[in-house]
């Protein structure tokens, strides 16, 4: 699958954009875990161009992660083409354009998941985005507003003919928000139009080896992206990608594990500061599958989660791991 000239390799898997989520450390541990291309945070356009410092330290790109696409989101066209200047100096691989976040404070204000609502904005905001810079525009979207709006067939073709180079589908509307079941059958019926041309990018539920087959082979998907399942386990790639090109999927050790975790920790201390990098890194200990079904666990995780140090969150993971992981 190709990206204009950039080349994902066949059957690509990739890290969904996910605030508070898919920072530079984190995109660097999914890429060497197997991710082909990966995706920031979210970047509002507006705060951009006001130059707040949370904002602009997201453009950061390691060169290890490589290709990356800085996502950026928006409700005003002048705005948005203004912003995709800024990034663009930062040389991403891709500027990606969110219209999929259904969250209230993006889609209730008319940017993200709010244009699929107001489409012939949707579409100024993409010729905008695309004639304002010279790399790959990409877009990600849903399959509508609500279930008596699925409009993602023909939008997928218009967004096509504004110039972007790929896009992606999240197999939801607006309204169902992060609940029910993704609809790939309607991702199928997208990438079956003989007139989309652009590469189709699946997303929604995707957490097993077994759905990553089935996206590719029963839904006909050109790549597969990859969100929640990824939170705690950067590791998940290793086995999402063996399957993507027919492999046996190679399991790292729980020991491996923990060290990806405790680096991002480090990492997040590091970038930020002690008290708020332990903060960031909750979300990450909170989802991870490495603490699932340990049985009389809740104690052990309370007090992980409420860890403050470097040294008493180490201490409660070396407990974990050493102690009670290997006697279960």
């Amino acid at each position: 699958m190709k990206i204009a000239d950039i080349d994902l390799g066949p059957r690509p898997v990739m890290l969904a954009p996910m605030e508070d989520v898919t920072d530079r450390s984190f995109r660097l541990i999914c890429k060497e875990q197997g991710a082909d291309m990966v995706y920031t945070e979210f970047v509002s356009a507006d705060a951009l161009i006001r130059n707040i410092a949370s904002t602009t330290r997201k453009l950061s790109i390691d060169p290890g992660e490589r290709p990356t696409a800085i996502q950026i989101y928006g409700r005003d066209p002048q705005t948005m083409a203004e912003a995709a200047r800024i990034v663009a100096e930062a040389r991403p691989d891709v500027i990606d354009i969110n219209f999929g976040c259904p969250v209230k404070k993006v889609a209730g204000k008319g940017a993200g998941a709010g244009l699929l609502r107001d489409v012939p904005k949707m579409l100024e905001i993409t010729r905008a985005v695309v004639s304002a810079v010279d790399l790959p525009v990409t877009a990600k979207t849903r399959l509508g507003w609500d279930h008596n709006s699925k409009i993602i067939v023909d939008l997928a073709e218009q967004l096509q003919d504004c110039g972007i180079r790929a896009l992606t589908v999240h197999g939801r509307t607006r309204s169902q928000m992060y609940t029910g079941e993704a609809d790939w059958e309607m991702i199928a019926r997208v990438k079956e139009n003989p007139r989309l041309q652009i590469p189709l990018i699946g997303n929604g539920d995707i957490a097993t080896p077994r759905q990553v087959d089935d996206a590719f082979r029963r839904y006909g998907v050109d790549g597969v992206m990859v969100g929640r399942a990824t939170i705690g386990a950067p590791w998940i790639f290793r086995s999402l990608k063996a399957a993507a090109l027919g492999l046996d999927p190679c399991e790292p050790s729980v020991a491996e594990k923990f060290a990806m975790l405790r680096r991002q920790i480090r990492e997040s201390v590091d970038r930020i500061d002690e008290y708020r990098g332990i903060l960031h890194i909750r979300r990450h200990l909170a989802a991870s599958p490495l603490f699932k079904g340990i049985p009389h666990f809740r104690d052990t995780r309370i007090a992980m989660l409420r860890a403050e140090t470097l040294d008493s969150l180490e201490q409660i993971l070396a407990h974990v791991e050493n102690d009670i992981i290997p006697n279960l």
